[in-house]
């Protein structure tokens, strides 16, 4: 396997924000030496964990040029840039490419539900706007449409989109895609981290990653040389942090105050409508986090 064009051990990154909902710069330094120190070789800034919806442009902006410019050459950066608006998109795909990131990730439209024939002329739009690499992200969960098969496998006829972030769960669809389209695959979903490594995704682009990302990769070596063993005692260890990441309240809530009891950032500040982790959760992510951290 060579080494692929967005990396593989992928996180989905917070954004650091000071107690009156800022962007906060201290924070991002110290979570992007994190991310590096512990393995990460690539790095989304902007995406939904990074509370996507609630930046400006001029922030989601600010935020690829301070990744870029301390990630330097030890991770790739990519850049959050889906909307369901097309025009949107095309203008923060453009912004980002002149901010310095290497990638784009491209989310299916959400809430306004598109044909599958309007999610392929939306994501051509927004491939021709730049000389950027995509990663599709297909999250009907999220945006109440999927991308089909014959989507996926249309819009990889395009010679800059090159990856798939899945958050579908669909291990058939993803296998059979992989085997008719050149995309790479990541797995979105941190709770299925193991099967998609194994079925032959690329890499992962995870949440819990933020924490520890030095334990996804243990579990991407562990599969990639075949060492099941190791790889299914490193996902034991993990599926109580996807659990409590994922299954608590939300994932940027609970990574931001898992990073905060870690000491990586100083505040777990989200912006409305998401809210900081009441006691009650905060009691079942440090239940989580102790066995994992007492090892790394």
């Amino acid at each position: 396997m060579t080494e692929p064009l967005f990396g593989s051990n992928l996180v989905a990154m917070v954004t650091p924000m000071e107690p009156g909902g800022a962007l906060s710069e201290p924070g991002l330094t110290g979570l992007v030496d994190h991310l590096l120190t512990t393995g990460c070789d690539g790095i989304v800034v902007g995406g939904t964990t990074g509370e996507s919806p609630t930046l400006t442009g001029s922030e989601a902006a600010r935020l690829v040029r301070t990744v870029a410019n301390l990630a330097g050459n030890s991770a790739r950066v990519i850049a959050g840039v889906g909307t369901y608006d097309t025009t949107t998109c095309i203008r923060r795909a453009k912004e980002a490419e002149a901010a310095g990131a290497d990638a784009l990730l491209l989310v299916c439209p959400y809430y306004s539900k598109p044909t599958q024939a309007g999610i392929v002329a939306h994501c051509l739009a927004v491939a021709d706007a730049t000389e950027l690499p995509v990663m599709l992200y297909d999250v009907p969960a999220r945006t109440g449409t999927a991308m089909e098969a014959a989507t996926l496998i249309e819009l990889a006829r395009h010679p800059r989109i090159r990856a798939v972030k899945d958050a579908k769960g669909d291990l058939f669809e993803a296998m059979s895609v992989m085997t008719r389209a050149p995309l790479a695959y990541y797995c979105g979903i941190d709770e299925l981290n193991l099967p998609y490594l194994v079925a032959g995704a690329t890499g992962l682009l995870s949440v819990v990653g933020n924490a520890f990302a030095d334990r996804n990769a243990e579990l991407i070596q562990a599969v990639r040389g075949g060492d099941l063993d190791t790889a299914r005692a490193v996902n034991a260890a993990l599926l109580p942090l996807a659990d409590a990441f994922m299954r608590t309240s939300q994932g940027a809530i609970m990574a931001k105050a898992a990073l905060t009891e870690l000491g990586v950032i100083p505040h777990a500040t989200v912006r409305l409508p998401l809210l900081e982790s009441p006691p009650e959760h905060l009691l079942r992510l440090r239940d989580a986090l102790a066995p994992v951290a007492a090892v790394a």
